[in-house]
């Protein structure tokens, strides 16, 4: 049998079709359009997505036996705002993760709510990407379209809702609500009340594996494929990316260095930190995680290289830094374009280059750029090692994966060993295992891992590098406190 895997992200939707043995047999990509209406918001309209979904879909099928499609599964952006109103359209663009308008809403929850009450309701506190603030600011700067909410749904789910008219969400997505009880896994009815919203207008809540429905009838004919196919409830992007590197059970860890980084660790139980400093959320795999997310990872150097230097030449401007160089650049960067979440929640942060001199140069800012992202992601994993939790070794995902450089860096700066898996096709990959445990061609999403993740290989820190970088860290790790109120002001 075949199965679709959707990767639902905030530049393109990437499509893959996988057969049983979790061999990708096509991919595509399909890209549309992000608008930034003010500084610092981030929209897109929900009808592209579905619109690339299906050109996607029918792209990606056109030289297969479309009669083994069995089932669709997807990961995608988390923490979108999307409405529907009764008749089903979509009142307005969704408000996207890395929209950072909602610092009052934020500071209300967090401050007159209070943390202590967010924590007890849904095991995380407020982020200004999360999906809570954005309704309360929906609340109070458009009344009109508030008072038209007849269904809240995220981005992945709003793709689910128009191929199987099924109002649903799942755990690890939902998670990222600020509006789900993630230990007990429910609504919480009390922040529900905060945000002046019903669980009428919230979606259905299944398990990532678990069929939500059959496709349409109308968009089964249009895409030339069987009704009898199944909607898998899919999941958040970062979880999903996470099935597709197995990581999964006590322990695992995955970074993923797309747009945004993460860091991801597997839980059998609930845990939360006392500061709050990583989310608390629902996995995939039916249990739970801990995951501390920077807001700008590959994306600084995206914005690095094509923006500044105007270049596409990602591997040229890499070439020339030689592992001498690495621990022993005196330039810093901090990558902060768009405010940052873990560990420090705070929308007014910005990037900037520290340390400059007049013998400093191109490949060395190239390199602080690098080098500030791995910074980045080790100030998670320092969260992660408060709660006694060791890690030795993560997969990892991501574009930014792609630069054997990078991952150098990364294993150097955080002093674990990286593992690349065999397939790295991130949530898309996640996403289509979940659909083929869904139609029981596993018995369990730990058992689908086992036998179609396999690893590629393998970067080992080394010891005198990582001791430089130790030296580096603690001075990145000073940067931040000493900017804060400067960032404020400016």
């Amino acid at each position: 049998m075949l199965y679709i895997g959707i990767d639902l992200g905030t530049s393109a939707v990437k499509l893959l079709l996988m057969n049983e043995k979790g061999e990708i047999k096509n991919v595509v990509s399909r890209e549309y359009d992000i608008f930034f209406p003010q500084s610092g918001w981030s929209e897109q309209n929900p009808e592209d997505w579905f619109k690339e979904v299906l050109n996607g879909i029918d792209e990606l099928t056109v030289n297969c036996d479309k009669n083994q499609i069995a089932g669709i599964g997807a990961g995608g952006q988390m923490h979108g705002l999307v409405i529907l109103d009764k008749e089903n359209t979509v009142i307005r663009p969704a408000i996207l993760w890395n929209d950072g308008r909602t610092n009052e809403e934020t500071d209300y929850l967090n401050n007159k709510i209070g943390k202590q009450k967010l924590s007890e309701c849904t095991g995380n506190i407020a982020f200004a990407g999360f999906t809570a603030p954005k309704i309360l600011w929906l609340k109070k700067h458009e009344p009109e379209a508030f008072s038209k909410i007849d269904k809240i749904m995220l981005p992945k789910d709003y793709i689910n809702y128009m191929l199987s008219g099924v109002h649903c969400t799942d755990y690890s997505d939902a998670s990222g609500t600020l509006l789900l009880d993630v230990k007990n896994k429910c609504w919480s009815n009390e922040m529900l009340s905060i945000c002046g919203i019903k669980q009428s207008q919230m979606p259905k809540l299944f398990e990532s594996y678990e069929v939500v429905g059959t496709i349409k009838q109308d968009i089964a004919q249009k895409l030339g494929i069987s009704k009898e196919v199944k909607i898998v409830a899919g999941a958040g992007d970062n979880a999903a990316a996470a099935i597709g590197t197995a990581t999964v059970g006590e322990g695992s860890c995955n970074i993923s260095l797309g747009t945004s980084g993460t860091v991801f660790i597997s839980s059998e139980t609930f845990k939360a930190d006392n500061a709050n400093a990583l989310h608390a959320f629902a996995h995939a795999d039916g249990k739970f995680h801990l995951m501390g997310c920077m807001l700008s990872a590959a994306s600084c150097n995206k914005w690095w290289l094509e923006d500044i230097l105007k270049t596409e030449e990602y591997q040229k401007e890499q070439q020339n830094i030689s592992d001498d160089k690495l621990g022993e650049n005196h330039i810093y960067y901090l990558p902060y374009l768009m405010g940052e979440r873990a560990p420090h929640n705070d929308t007014n942060a910005r990037s900037c280059f520290i340390g400059l001199s007049m013998n400093s140069t191109r490949k060395d800012m190239t390199q602080a750029v690098l080098e500030g992202v791995a910074f980045g992601i080790r100030d998670s994993l320092e969260a992660v090692k408060e709660l006694g939790i060791q890690v030795n070794n993560s997969t990892i995902c991501g574009g930014g994966a792609k630069s054997l450089l990078w991952k150098k860096i990364l294993a150097n700066v955080l002093n674990i060993e990286l593992i690349t898996p065999e397939t790295e096709q991130g949530p898309g990959y996640g996403g289509a295992i979940l659909a083929a445990v869904a139609c029981g061609e596993y018995a369990s999403v730990n058992d689908a891992v086992k036998k179609l993740v396999h690893i590629t290989d393998k970067i080992v820190p080394e010891p005198k590098m990582a001791e430089r970088y130790e030296k580096c860290y603690q001075t990145f790790r000073k940067l931040y406190p000493t900017l804060k109120n400067i960032f404020t002001e400016i």
